[in-house]
């Protein structure tokens, strides 16, 4: 027995193979029949599109869905612009909170400050009235703790990255941070998994990539994220970072042994793992964590049990640490099988010629994150105060690595950046360096069909005929040329990161057939 089939009928679709097209059956999860309206079968129920445009729904190809939903309830301190700002901010937020709780915030990032002093961890225990306190920054590689978090664990004085001051690096981080979610029950972690897959949905993303590990989240909190997925809500992938873990990562359900497997640190933090010394700060070239060996043994482990790997590299010393580990396994397994396993790195934002040359020859999925470039790049940001400008300018370079066919998967790295797929797209678009830029339908590729073909979906993300009803349903403020919407004002003065340009609004989304967000739904 076949269930309901349902017309969706007077829109647009984004349908290269039938531009033509205005309407699409789905029957049992799948498109049965697309065309004109005019040729549309009979259905047993019809959605009339009033015009609104249809397109494959997102994947966002790296995401924290706790953190994420967290986030969206918690302290958000991505607005704050000063010491100041963001003690007032800890300080109300504290207020409406139990004695014994601690405060978990995100998203501080002093690179924007015009004075980039940070407070100390007791001004943190003054603001907090006491309680522990755990502020990430955006990049998720630093935080600053309050005394009373750092009283709380005693051994965080030995480890790596330990700062009096209270703000924590490498190991001393992740030490103070699993103390901090410890603090969260499985009850909110569930709801905050849930919040975070329906805001999703909500975006038009019917997929999301969920990062993964030991030094990220624990397995309990993986697992029931993986049970959440496509249950009213965005499906999950999930990615486990444990270093020789390929088995591992298969008995918890995930589909690769990477994702934040670090290679290195973040720029943020200044721990990402560079070639020359950073700028600011105190200087150094960061952060390796693995060494090319280990690089070759994980993949060798990965091969042995039939995994997809990956690992998170950032900057251009790490990246080529893990090209070099790649090399090596491909004299061990011939470069042709390291190739079909489509293995992965996320983030990729320090590279160069050779450096792409690797990602080509080993057939690395590059996942990206266009809004790093955003929020970070260009004359007097982030990039350029850490890296110098002619540095900076070689940093997310999603146009030439596209261009070398360089197979891309865009996300958000969420809740370091927002969930936000359009403006990922309109990022990509429009970089900051010029000879980065990619057109609209190529940004779009990756951030759809790049995501599912990144878990090796090579079928999905796409409108035609047999394929999954997976789409999205768009209301189009600016307009649409060529199937696609207009992302950028016509004025070339006024495009750019606070383009005014309006993006899409999500309508409905669709995945593989049910619907998981319609506007104005409870």
């Amino acid at each position: 027995m076949t269930n309901p089939s349902t017309l969706y009928r007077g829109g647009v679709l984004h349908c290269p193979a039938d531009p033509r097209a205005t309407a699409l059956l789905v029957r049992d999860g799948r498109i049965a029949w697309l065309g004109v309206d005019a040729d549309a079968p009979v259905a047993d129920r019809v959605v009339d599109l009033a015009g609104a445009l249809v397109t494959p729904a997102f994947v966002d190809a790296h995401v924290h869905a706790t953190d994420t939903g967290l986030a969206l309830s918690g302290l958000d301190l991505s607005a704050v612009r000063s010491a100041g700002q963001l003690l007032d901010a800890v300080a109300v937020f504290a207020a409406g909170l139990p004695a014994d709780a601690v405060v978990l915030g995100h998203g501080w990032d002093e690179s924007g400050w015009v004075a980039p002093e940070l407070p100390d961890a007791a001004a943190l225990d003054r603001a907090a009235g006491g309680r522990r306190v755990y502020l990430s920054q955006a990049s998720i590689h630093s935080a600053l703790v309050s005394a009373a978090l750092l009283a709380a664990c005693p051994q965080v004085v030995s480890a790596a990255g330990y700062d009096a001051s209270g703000w924590l690096r490498r190991d001393a981080h992740h030490v103070v941070r699993a103390a901090a979610f410890a603090s969260v029950t499985r009850a909110q972690r569930v709801a905050a998994q849930r919040a975070a897959l329906g805001h999703a949905a909500s975006l038009g993303i019917a997929a999301v990539h969920e990062c993964g590990g030991p030094e990220i989240s624990d397995e309990e909190d993986f697992t029931g994220l993986l049970a959440l997925s496509g249950d009213g809500v965005a499906e999950v992938y999930g990615y486990w970072g444990e270093l020789g873990g390929a088995a591992r990562a298969r008995e918890l359900g995930a589909v690769g042994a990477g994702g934040d497997l670090f290679a290195d640190g973040a720029l943020g933090s200044r721990t990402a793992h560079v070639s020359r010394d950073y700028l600011d700060g105190d200087g150094g070239c960061g952060h390796g964590y693995l060494s090319a060996e280990q690089v070759r043994d994980h993949l060798l482990d990965c091969a042995a049990h039939g995994m997809q790997g990956g690992f998170h590299a950032i900057g251009d010393a790490a990246i080529s640490t893990v090209l070099e580990g790649f090399a090596g396994a491909a004299r061990r397994l011939g470069t042709d099988r390291v190739r079909a396993a489509r293995h992965r790195v996320e983030h990729a934002e320090i590279m160069n010629k050779r450096l792409i040359a690797g990602f080509v020859e080993y057939g690395i999925v590059a996942s990206m994150q266009p809004a790093f470039d955003r929020l970070w790049g260009g004359a007097g940001r982030m990039y350029e105060s850490r890296l110098g400008l002619d540095r900076s300018l070689e940093s997310n370079p999603m146009g030439a690595m596209h261009g070398v066919g360089v197979a891309l998967a865009f996300g958000s790295d969420s809740p370091v950046t927002p969930l936000d797929p359009w403006g990922s797209v309109r990022a990509a678009v429009w970089h900051h360096n010029p000879t980065q830029r990619m057109s609209v339908r190529a940004a779009f590729a990756a951030h759809t069909r790049g995501g599912w073909r990144a878990v090796h979906l090579d079928n999905e993300g796409v409108l035609a005929l047999g394929a999954p009803a997976t789409f999205a349903v768009w209301s189009t403020p600016a307009g649409v040329d060529r199937g696609l919407p207009v992302l950028l004002a016509d004025d070339v003065e006024a495009r750019g990161p606070l383009d005014p340009t309006p993006l899409p609004v999500c309508r409905r989304t669709v995945l593989r057939g049910d619907v998981i967000y319609e506007e104005g739904s409870a």
